[in-house]
């Protein structure tokens, strides 16, 4: 098994030419985020990745999460690495000094939680939730709720969960029956969720629950869901713990991949007394709810960017030290590594092209991120919001569906020792298929994209990103004639799909997944031109800017060119998908 190398020549080069570092520095409150301290960040981070991560995400997928007399029992080597992640202040990173933040950028916390994820993608996850928990208190929690849970929440000391899905109600929220009476100042919760992410654990002395229910007298849908903050244990008026809680795991799930990250079946209210507090306005809960959601998709897209890296590190270390065949350009018979043969070759580079591309994309998002909320001006922060509110679900699906491919890829390199889950390589394809499916599945991410985000404002905010691609990428360019022609061809989509909306819901919808995928193809195009021709004179080695060139001459020959046929879909597609009779399935 291959370990893993944290890749941060090529981290550094996105957050330099993709994610404009050195304007995230002059953000108000991020001034002190020079290049320097976000290279010594990285450093640290990789080392934590490499050495604490990595070293124990094999064994933690073969022993797996346990279920033992009520209590989650994580994997050796589990509270060893959290407690490092906590000692070292690597949760508060993003979040403000005077709730005991670091008062870093979102950016730098991403580009960590890439090295992590790649590193210990079960592991990993589990954070991931925290950092959403607290933006979502910080957001929509009272005064009181804020001074008794949030700075533990920030500081890791404590961890977060998000308590959506019942075994009726999956994807459609708004069937969900878990149930919150009022009771005095707070609420009696009954009910069960399934599939909660470190639901129970024993890495942290309190696990604070996000859990929807309904109120008695609830709406009934969407519009009749509220929010309630659920810990493990009760917490008392001076912070500290009281006692246990009515709210267990009864089960844990036996899953395909991520053996190591407990998936809960979690019940509340058995005994009739789990206590729960409003979060937010009664009603409102799921729109409370997607400040956690919309962090964690952004960061789900982390992890198909992680898991796609360290398929390739695997299946590039794998094809240099793999002896077979000989090079049919030469005479000589004797056998070669794998590396030099044309197609593993081009396989490699496709692994190699897409993570760049994904990594752009992530990064880039984060930088909007960044500035809608940092900037002083109120329109400033609404543009680059929309910029966020487009590129969430891009991120997400785009990405995770890379993920797996690029995952699938390096199992293919491997032959058949890919199939043999010693080499390693299969758990890295288990792991990374959950991923296009949870926090929505990307077919929900599509239709929010075409559906939401293009009708909400007619795609100005798309045709905003495209006037900002084309801002940033020279007219000299050997990509630019092909950059307009994509470009153009996005524009015309997303008219077509502004004008069919109001006729025909259901063919857009059906033309949704088409078109997430030309934009995500496009915007990668753009990040790997715009980031071969500005890294120009940028320090790096002729070595390595060539390389830069060569990854993008590859992606525009062989996946640039399916822009035409994406296009050709969203407009032709979508009539065969509804004339098609479902008796006939």
């Amino acid at each position: 098994m291959t370990t893993y190398t944290a890749p941060i020549e090529d981290i550094k080069y996105a957050l330099e030419h993709i994610a404009d570092l050195e304007s995230i520095a002059t953000l108000p409150g991020l001034e002190e985020a020079t290049p320097d301290l976000v290279y010594a960040v990285l450093e640290e981070a990789a080392k934590l990745a490499e050495e604490e991560l990595a070293s124990i995400n094999h064994t933690g997928d073969l022993e797996g999460a346990h279920l033992i007399d009520g209590q989650v029992q994580c994997a050796k080597g589990w509270k060893h690495a959290y407690q490092a992640i906590v000692d070292g202040g690597w949760m508060a990173m993003p979040f403000p000094e005077d709730i005991g933040g670091q008062n870093l950028p979102w950016t730098l916390t991403l580009a960590v939680g890439e090295m992590w994820q790649a590193s210990n993608m079960s592991f990993a996850i589990g954070p991931v939730l925290t950092h959403g928990a607290a933006e979502l208190l910080a957001e929509s929690g009272t005064d009181q709720q804020k001074a008794l849970y949030l700075e533990k929440l920030v500081q890791g000391i404590w961890a977060g969960t998000m308590n959506l899905t019942e075994a009726a109600a999956g994807s459609d929220l708004g069937a969900l029956k878990t149930k919150a009476v009022p009771e005095g100042d707070h609420y009696l919760i009954t009910g069960q969720k399934i599939f909660i992410t470190y639901g129970d654990q024993d890495l942290t002395e309190n696990i604070i629950h996000f859990v929807l229910a309904r109120t008695p007298d609830a709406p009934a849908g969407i519009k009749g869901i509220s929010l309630f903050l659920v810990p493990k244990f009760l917490v008392n008026d001076d912070g500290s713990l009281g006692e246990m809680n009515d709210v267990r795991p009864v089960s844990l799930e036996h899953k395909l991949g991520l053996h190591a990250s407990p998936t809960c079946v979690m019940s509340f209210g058995d005994h009739g007394h789990c206590i729960g507090y409003k979060v937010g306005d009664l009603n409102r809960g799921l729109a409370a709810m997607f400040t956690m959601m919309n962090n964690a998709r952004l960061s789900v897209g982390v992890q198909g960017l992680g898991i796609a890296e360290r398929a390739y590190q695997q299946a590039l270390n794998y094809a240099r030290e793999r002896v077979q065949g000989r090079n049919l350009a030469s005479e000589d018979r004797t056998p070669v590594s794998i590396v030099h043969h044309p197609d593993v070759k081009r396989m490699l580079l496709s692994m190699r092209a897409r993570v760049e591309a994904m990594r752009g994309l992530i990064y880039f998002s984060a930088a909007m991120l960044d500035r809608s909320k940092r900037l002083a001006s109120e329109s400033e922060r609404r543009f680059y919001q929309s910029f966020v509110d487009l590129l969430t679900p891009l991120s997400k699906a785009w990405c995770t569906d890379l993920g797996v491919e690029v995952a699938s890829t390096g199992l293919q390199i491997h032959g058949g020792m890919g199939y043999i889950e010693e080499t390693g390589a299969a758990q890295h394809f288990r792991d990374s298929r959950i991923a296009p499916i949870y926090e929505g599945t990307n077919g929900i991410q599509a239709l929010d994209l075409a559906s939401r985000k293009l009708q909400r404002d007619g795609g100005q905010s798309v045709f905003d990103l495209i006037a900002h691609m084309k801002d940033h990428i020279g007219t000299n360019s050997a990509f630019s004639a092909p950059l307009d022609t994509a470009f153009a061809t996005l524009e015309d989509c997303t008219r077509h799909l502004v004008a069919l909306f109001p006729q025909n819901p259901n063919a857009v919808s059906a033309a949704a997944w088409p078109y997430l995928q030309l934009f995500g193809t496009v915007f990668g195009g753009w990040v790997l031109a715009h980031g071969a021709q500005s890294a120009a004179n940028k320090g790096h080695s002729a070595a390595y800017l060539q390389a830069r060139q060569a990854i993008a001459r590859f992606y525009f020959s062989h996946d640039m060119t399916h822009v035409t046929a994406y296009a050709a879909t969203i407009r032709e597609g979508s009539l065969a998908v509804e004339e098609f009779e479902i008796e006939r399935l």
